[in-house]
Order: structure tokens, then C-alpha cells, then sequence
């Protein structure tokens, strides 16, 4: 059995972790998404936050990987724009949302109560109902006024994106790059002191 890939979930949003599907390592921008494998490596992992999830729609998915591959690294690829320049202080734009908009038309929502919660469940063709999710997440995040909120690492090597709502929030975790630059930082120190 291959292991699984360690994906940065970090914010709790379904369309920010999968912008931060890609990543830096070693000063080398890395793409955690390169196979059929890969997507469903991710979906396995993002399954526990998603009450949409069920066997049958994972059995889908595995059908279909190699579309399913190509329409989430699309999508992706639209977040990771628009997102960016969102953190950098850029109006949401209007053709953002109306992307967004079709995405769940190609997918519509029905709902279901789960465990007393009012759960939307799209009805399509696989790859349709997961970009329904992604971007109904992404409207979300717009409807609920949180991409105000979005910034970027303070890491300049760190390509992750994360909601602030404290307003203190540097880092995209203390995790992955806050206690790397704290040991940097006492290493300068040290050095200096020398």
C-alpha cells in the first residue's frame, strides 16, 4: 500500500485546501496533485471535514479519476488566481462569482438532514458535483464576508493561503512554517552572539 500524502489543511474551507494542493518544499513549488492516485489520496483525507461524502460518490470518483483530475487542477487553478489577489487587498470581482454561479449549475443542490443539519447534496455527473462543492465553499467565503480576511503567508518562500479572522495571524501554520522561522531567528541570534 502507498503511503498517503500529507496535505496542508489548514483553513477548514474546502476551496482553500484545495489551492494549498500546492505547496513549497525546499524552495521548490511542488503540485500535490499529479495523479488519479493523488485526487484520491485528497478527497480520502478532505472526507472527514464533508458531509457530503459517501462511499457511492468515492466510487464515482474512482471511475472517473482522470476527468476528476482535470477539472479539480482547472478549478484550482481559477481559486489560486482570484484568491491571490483577494489576499493582496483586490475587489472580489464579479465574473469570480458568476464562475463560481455556474459551477453549481452544472450541479444543483438538493438537500438532506443528516444528523439534524440541513446537508446540500449536488446531483450530476461526478466531477460536476465536486467543483459544486468547491465553489459552493468559495461562495461561502464570499457570502459570509471571510475573504476579506485572506492573507498569505508572512513565509516570501510559502505559496499557502489562510483566513485571519484574528488579525494577528502570520503564518499559514506555526506547524509548517511559524517555528521554522522562530528557529531561524534564534540561530541568527545565537550566531550573533558568537
Amino acid at each position: 500500500m502507498t503511503e498517503t500524502k500529507k496535505f496542508p489543511l489548514i483553513s477548514g474551507n474546502l476551496s482553500l485546501d484545495l489551492v494549498n494542493t500546492e505547496l513549497v518544499r525546499r524552495g521548490q513549488r511542488q503540485n500535490l496533485l499529479l495523479s488519479k492516485g493523488d485526487v484520491l489520496d485528497w478527497l480520502h483525507v478532505i472526507k472527514e471535514e464533508n458531509s457530503f461524502w459517501d462511499d457511492q460518490l468515492f466510487l464515482k470518483v474512482k471511475e472517473r479519476a482522470g476527468q476528476v483530475l482535470l477539472c479539480i487542477l482547472e478549478m484550482r487553478a481559477v481559486l489560486r488566481d482570484h484568491f491571490e489577489l483577494i489576499a493582496d487587498g483586490q475587489p472580489i470581482p464579479a465574473e469570480f462569482i458568476a464562475f463560481l454561479e455556474k459551477k453549481i449549475e452544472k450541479a444543483p443542490f438538493t438537500y438532506k438532514l443528516v444528523n439534524q443539519k440541513l446537508i446540500p447534496i449536488p446531483v450530476g455527473e461526478v466531477e460536476d458535483i465536486l467543483l459544486s462543492f468547491i465553489a459552493y465553499d468559495a461562495l461561502t467565503l464570499i457570502g459570509e464576508n471571510k475573504l476579506v480576511s485572506l492573507k498569505r503567508c508572512s513565509n516570501p518562500d510559502c505559496v499557502l493561503l489562510f483566513i485571519d479572522e484574528s488579525g494577528r495571524r502570520k503564518w499559514c501554520s506555526m506547524k509548517i512554517c511559524g517555528n521554522r522561522k522562530k528557529v531561524a531567528r534564534f540561530q541568527q541570534r545565537d550566531s550573533d552572539d558568537e
